[in-house]
């Protein structure tokens, strides 16, 4: 009879990848995959240069440019001097230190999040990095992932190890099935609606219950993507079958009779019976809908066709002022309904939405369709081999029939650092992840909504329930 403490997934590979641990300090982790794009790398590899060290794991770090790219022309010479700066400064340090990169017009460029996963250089049981906060999309697959400083990128560089605190463990369990129209990013939004964007602070979370484990794998990405936005470190799932059909036969996973032994060790991954969690919250899938967000913050959110909190409302006294100066920001009315608000913009893309699975979605909600005369309609696809296979499937020309313009890819509009900017005053819905004041440009305003939402919005020109579409 073992008489081994019981351990959470988190627990395993956590405590598997600790090289050094001294009680009050953090822990010394060993990190087995390290991404790197051109915004949070250049002051990295300068410390490096200054104190005359080489990357540690040339093997273990890969590189990519997203952030800053132009999502038009993508062959031609970068116009923004300072995004081409920032692009041709990671060329030159990854050509000085040995790393490899995935450039623009390389087959396999597109965001850090998408094409780990899709190459199979995201694996289970692993501890993932990167200088980008929603590296917890990679947790997806059962390992522990989270976004990085540039201090930090430096360290991994230098040592291969991170210095880390180890995180309060939380499960969020979603128990039974979700309704007509409801997405993965309608599950997630719901979560921080209810928890709010600072309900998860300090926590590593697990999501469990039968309405997670129905999920794709690229759905499942979506999730753990935003758990940065309730404040947690990063959110993980548990490996299943799911996983390992997703997994196998990709570039980079293994092959063959490498592959059947590594899936023997990721079933052994998941939380043994018995273990205990700081933070258990559960959930009803069924008292999910199709959500929006109205406010500045991702917690800002709730059912499309509810109204718009009031002050009053509003849990804590605190939150106020925010709340008045948010709407503010929104030009909106406390007590209002958002349902045929109209729009000006649709986003589908970013490391949250521009996944295959995403594109066909929205395909198959427009096929047919024209978009609304007053909105404008962006498709950025979050990868090359994304966007080779839209095309492949002839997405792109049901795009193009129903107005929507489909572009090359990057995190384009997700956020204001390259030319895909939301114009000041204007209103977009948008599968992205953050809804910050000037997220998508200055002074733009943002709902954020699943791909089935935006694409109703699009052929609609206004806020609309997707399940009447349907």
């Amino acid at each position: 009879m073992s008489n081994k403490k019981p351990k959470t997934i988190f627990e395993k590979i956590w405590d598997k990848h600790v090289v050094k641990h001294a009680d009050g300090y953090p822990d010394a982790v060993f990190i087995d995959r390290h991404f790197i794009h051109e915004v949070t790398s250049p002051q990295a590899f300068d410390g490096l240069r200054k104190r005359g060290i080489k990357v540690f794991n040339t093997q273990r770090t890969t590189a990519t440019a997203d952030h800053n790219v132009p999502t038009k022309d993508q062959h031609l010479p970068i116009k923004e001097a300072l995004s081409r700066h920032q692009v041709e400064t990671l060329r030159n340090n990854c050509s000085e230190f040995g790393v490899e990169l995935y450039d623009l017009g390389h087959p396999f460029q597109g965001i850090v999040h998408i094409i780990g996963p899709e190459l199979g250089l995201t694996l289970p049981g692993m501890t993932i990095v990167c200088g980008d906060s929603h590296t917890s999309t990679h947790g997806a697959f059962g390992n522990i992932a989270f976004g990085i400083g540039t201090s930090e990128v430096e360290q991994v560089l230098a040592t291969q190890c991170i210095l880390q605190y180890k995180p309060k463990t939380m499960k969020i369990e979603i128990t039974g099935k979700v309704g007509k129209g409801v997405v993965s990013k309608d599950i997630i939004l719901y979560i921080i609606s209810k928890i709010s964007a600072s309900g998860a602070t300090g926590f590593f979370v697990e999501y469990a219950g039968e309405a997670i484990k129905s999920l794709s794998m690229e759905a499942r990405m979506t999730i753990c993507n935003m758990s940065i936005e309730m404040g947690a470190r990063g959110g993980l799932i548990a490996p299943d079958e799911i996983t390992f059909n997703y997994i196998k036969g990709r570039k980079f996973a293994p092959q063959g009779d490498a592959f059947d032994k590594a899936v023997i060790e990721w079933k052994a991954l998941a939380t043994d019976e018995g273990a205990t969690y700081d933070q258990i919250l559960s959930f009803n899938g069924a008292d999910i809908t199709p959500m929006i967000t109205y406010g500045t913050n991702p917690g800002m959110g709730m059912k499309v066709t509810d109204r718009i909190p009031t002050a009053e409302e509003l849990k804590e006294i605190s939150e106020q002022t925010s709340f008045k100066k948010s709407l503010e920001y929104m030009g909106l009315e406390q007590g209002s309904l958002l349902l045929g608000k109209s729009i000006d913009y649709v986003f589908i893309g970013s490391c949250t939405n521009a996944r295959i699975e995403d594109l066909r979605a929205v395909a198959s909600m427009v096929k047919g369709k024209q978009k609304a005369a007053n909105v404008e309609v962006w498709v950025v696809p979050g990868s090359k081999q994304v966007q080779e296979q839209a095309k492949k499937e002839g997405l792109d020309k049901i795009f193009e029939a129903a107005g929507f313009e489909l572009r090359d890819p990057g995190c384009s509009a997700c956020l204001g650092m390259n030319e895909d900017k939301i114009p000041a005053g204007k209103y977009c819905i948008s599968t992205s992840n953050r809804n910050f004041e000037g997220r998508q440009g200055p002074k733009s305003r943002t709902f954020l909504a699943s791909p089935l939402s935006a694409a109703a919005a699009a052929i609609t020109g206004k806020v609309t329930d997707v399940r009447e579409l349907i």
